[in-house]
This record gives C-alpha cells, sequence and structure tokens, in this order.
C-alpha cells in the first residue's frame, strides 16, 4: 500500500483528501503544518507527497526544498488557490512533480498522484517557460495541471469508450462534434479534450448558442466596433479573438442563424475575423468543439443547418452517454459529486444509505449528471447525520422508485378498476352490471398502459415518447400528471 502526506492548514480540505485517497487504497497522513510535515516525511518515508503551497509556518516552496535535500525521487505535488503561472514556474523549476489548483476536482488529484507514482524519479510531466505570461481573467485556462473540467470518467464499458475517444482526438487539431443529451457532460468533455490538446496552456472559451438571440449571436463569436449599430457603445471583443492559440466551444450550435452560420463558414476556412462594423481583418488560429442535442447531420438534410459546415465540424465526432448507459458508474459519479459539495457547502458528509443506492440505481435520471449533481447538493443541505438519507431526495425520485416495486394487479380480480384508470374515469365512474369497468374506465386504462409502455421504451425521454404516442410534450405532461406517473 503507497503511502501519501498530506501538508495542508485547511482541516476541511485535508479531512477529505484522506477520506477520499483512502478509499482508494492509500495509506493516508495529514498535518497542517510545514515543520510538522518536514518531521513526519522523515519518520514517515512516504511515497508521495501533497503540500499546500501557503502554509502557516512556511511556504510550500521551503518546504518542497527541503523535502528534496532529504530524498530528492519522492515526488511532490503542491496544492495553491492561487492561478498564477510564476508559482508553477517556481515549483516546478525547484523539483516539484505538478501542481494543482483549488477547488479541487478528484479524478484530476488522482490522475495526478498515479503518474506522478508511475514516474521515474524527478520526472516531471512538462516544462513551465518563464517566459508565459498570466491569462487574462476573461478567459478560462485549461491546463493538464488545473483542468477547469468537473468530469469524472467511469468504469462502465461506455465511460472507457468515451474516454478511448477523448485521448485519440484531444492531441490533434480536429474540430469534434460532441453528441448527447442535455446534462450529460458535453462542456466538460470539450474541456478534457482541451487539456489533453497542444493548446492546453492557452484560453478555453465556451459559448452557450442557446441562451443568447440570433441578433446577438454575430457579436458575440465575431465582435464589434464601436457605433457600428445601435446599442454598441464601446468596442467588444468577439469569442474568436478570446479563443485565438486555444479551443472555442459552441454549445447548442443548431440554434444559430443561417447568416450567422455563413460567417462562421467564412471565418473557419480563410483563418481570419472581421469584426463587425470594422475594416481590419485578424488572422487567428482556433480549434473549434461543438455540441448539441439535437443530431446535426438529421438537421443539415433537413434544411435547418449548413451541410457545408456541418461536415466543417464533422471532423471527428464523439457520442456523450447519458448515466442511465452507464449504471456500473451512478454511485462512483454520486460519490465524486458528494465530494465537490462537501467542499462547497462545507459539510463532512461520508456517503449514502442503503435506501438512497437503491434508488439511485434504478432512477432513470431524466437530467443526466447535473440532474444528480443538483439532487445530491439539495439532499446534503437537508440530511442529517453523516449519510444522504432517502427522506432528503426530490419526490420524482422517490415516486419512481415507489412505483417500480410496486407490486402489479392481480389477473384474478377483473372487476377492480385499476388506480390509474379510477383517477382518470373519475368520482362518478360505475362499473358494468358484470362488475367489469365501464367504457370510459378501460379507455383511460389502455391509455395508461399505452403511455407507460411507450416512456419505457424510450427510456423516459419525455420528447421522444410524446413523438411515438403523436401528442405534444405538454399534452404529454398533463397526462402523466393525471395519471401520476
Amino acid at each position: 500500500m503507497k503511502k501519501i502526506l498530506i501538508i495542508e492548514d485547511d482541516l476541511d480540505i485535508s479531512m477529505l483528501l484522506k477520506r477520499f485517497l483512502s478509499r482508494q487504497g492509500f495509506e493516508v497522513t495529514t498535518t497542517a503544518s510545514g515543520s510538522k510535515g518536514l518531521g513526519m516525511f522523515a519518520e514517515e518515508n512516504p511515497d508521495l507527497v501533497l503540500c499546500d503551497f501557503r502554509l502557516g509556518d512556511m511556504d510550500g516552496s521551503e518546504v518542497l526544498q527541503k523535502i528534496k535535500e532529504k530524498n530528492y525521487a519522492v515526488p511532490v505535488i503542491i496544492i495553491t488557490g492561487y492561478s498564477d503561472i510564476k508559482v508553477a514556474v517556481k515549483v516546478i523549476k525547484q523539483g516539484a512533480y505538478d501542481y494543482i489548483i483549488k477547488p479541487l476536482f478528484p479524478d484530476e488529484i488522482l490522475h495526478t498522484i498515479k503518474k506522478a507514482l508511475e514516474s521515474k524519479p524527478g520526472e516531471a510531466p512538462q516544462q513551465v517557460e518563464s517566459n508565459v505570461s498570466t491569462p487574462s481573467s476573461a478567459t478560462r485556462v485549461s491546463t493538464t495541471n488545473a483542468a477547469s473540467s468537473q468530469y469524472f470518467i467511469g468504469k462502465s464499458e461506455a465511460s472507457q469508450k468515451l474516454y478511448r475517444q477523448i485521448d485519440l482526438v484531444a492531441p490533434t487539431n480536429f474540430s469534434v462534434i460532441l453528441n448527447g443529451e442535455s446534462g450529460s457532460g458535453k462542456e466538460a468533455v470539450a474541456q478534457m479534450i482541451h487539456s489533453r490538446s497542444p493548446r492546453k496552456d492557452q484560453p478555453f472559451i465556451a459559448m452557450d448558442c442557446g441562451a443568447i438571440s440570433k441578433e446577438l449571436a454575430g457579436s458575440e463569436l465575431f465582435g464589434h466596433e464601436k457605433g457600428s449599430f445601435t446599442g454598441a457603445f464601446a468596442t467588444k471583443i468577439g469569442h474568436f479573438e478570446l479563443a485565438n492559440g486555444g479551443t472555442l466551444f459552441l454549445d447548442e450550435v443548431a440554434n444559430l442563424s443561417y447568416e450567422v452560420q455563413a460567417s462562421m463558414l467564412r471565418v473557419l476556412q480563410e483563418r481570419k475575423v472581421k469584426r463587425i462594423g470594422g475594416t481590419k481583418e485578424i488572422m487567428i488560429d482556433v480549434r473549434i468543439l461543438v455540441a448539441s442535442n439535437e443530431n446535426l447531420a438529421e438537421a443539415y438534410r433537413k434544411g435547418k443547418f449548413r451541410e457545408d459546415l456541418y461536415h466543417r465540424f464533422n471532423e471527428f465526432s464523439i457520442h456523450v452517454p447519458p448515466l442511465r448507459d452507464r449504471k456500473e458508474d451512478i454511485m462512483q459519479f454520486a460519490y465524486f459529486f458528494l465530494e465537490q459539495t462537501n467542499q462547497d457547502l462545507g459539510k463532512t458528509l461520508t456517503g449514502f444509505d442503503p435506501e438512497v443506492v437503491e434508488q439511485f440505481l434504478t432512477y432513470p435520471w431524466f437530467g443526466n449528471l447535473r440532474e444528480m449533481k443538483n439532487v445530491i447538493k439539495r439532499a446534503a443541505l437537508l440530511s442529517e447525520g453523516n449519510t444522504i438519507q432517502a427522506m432528503a431526495l426530490p419526490t420524482e425520485i422517490s415516486q419512481h422508485h415507489k412505483f417500480l416495486t410496486a407490486e402489479p394487479p392481480k389477473a384474478e380480480a377483473p372487476a377492480l378498476v385499476s388506480a390509474a384508470a379510477a383517477v382518470a374515469a373519475g368520482p362518478g365512474a360505475e362499473a358494468s352490471d358484470n362488475g367489469l369497468p365501464n367504457l370510459k374506465a378501460a379507455a383511460h386504462e389502455a391509455e395508461y398502459e399505452m403511455i407507460l409502455r411507450v416512456l419505457k421504451q424510450c427510456n423516459y425521454n419525455k420528447s421522444k415518447a410524446a413523438k411515438l404516442l403523436n401528442i405534444d410534450r405538454k399534452t404529454l405532461y398533463n397526462k402523466m400528471k393525471t395519471f401520476n406517473i
């Protein structure tokens, strides 16, 4: 069992790291001061050290220097809350294996630790040049040391296939289409691709094309000059310029107007952009990653998306699977989000009640990872004690579990109207003379069974179910409410 020494004066972070790494099979020792950490290093002889850069009695670079004097072969990973490139330059030049920036993400920490333990003595993952300037605060920078992704790759076959595709395409300059349901983690996958690419030290700019009006999309993408249109009171730098040298991620790209699509195609072909109202052409070097809930291939065949732009984007495509297709990963994701929630809320929750685990594994997670993260955050706030409790879960999860575990009506009781039919038929419903439900109740019973069967067939995707049933989504919602589905 590998030994890890954590030198961290934030007791909450220290405890969370210890709990997480212990569950991963490491023997973990913690201390809150640099001087005590050096003493424990001499006594414990750990295989790896995690050290905060800013401690009460000394800084991490001083601790690092003294550790390297005692045993240069032990990898040291520096933790810092300050995303300053000068810190990286300083500690890596002193012999640190790597550095990570708060907030901490368990999958990134574990990945870095495993790489460090497998590395040769003194080997660093990369060298940071001293002349690199600190990025603008207007951009989100993703690096191998501090990826901004809040994504966790599970162990299921679907997750491992996704991870292999990310590793395959990340080092290239290919444009990538990310397909997947809402909340499945498409932006996080885009961040992972960026953080594993040669552009990792350059800006990662994300734009939600569905959150802005079609009129403003051109200004957001290409920028505009002061006075170029009514309301343009100042010059605006567009996303293409902001992402120059790095990666531009366009979410819900199918929402862009045909005019903006045409302008974008020209930018991608000529590798230069002109601000709205401007005359100067600006050379750009940007990698494009796009995502859509809608199938872009189907959209261009229907004439809703430019075919030439689709082919420009579609140099490589990745399907991000929904959470319900990764049953083996559900509790791994749950613990991952629990660790994040503990940090956000200052909680010390250690796990989930058995009833919660059962409900998590049977619920179809319509909102995917985004829904799970929000459910766990809410449940953590409401739960008392050390674990997430069933009473803190939202009704859609608890009621779904009750429905699945309910016994079906017995075939030998035809005279009894089912609960769904009785509710739909209303209080005035009467049975026929032979004891069978009347025609109205029977029709509602058939409708209930049809809706339920189609929902199961579509894995409870209500949009797909509504299309198969040939009704609109609102009607389906109303009927589900009526039948208490």
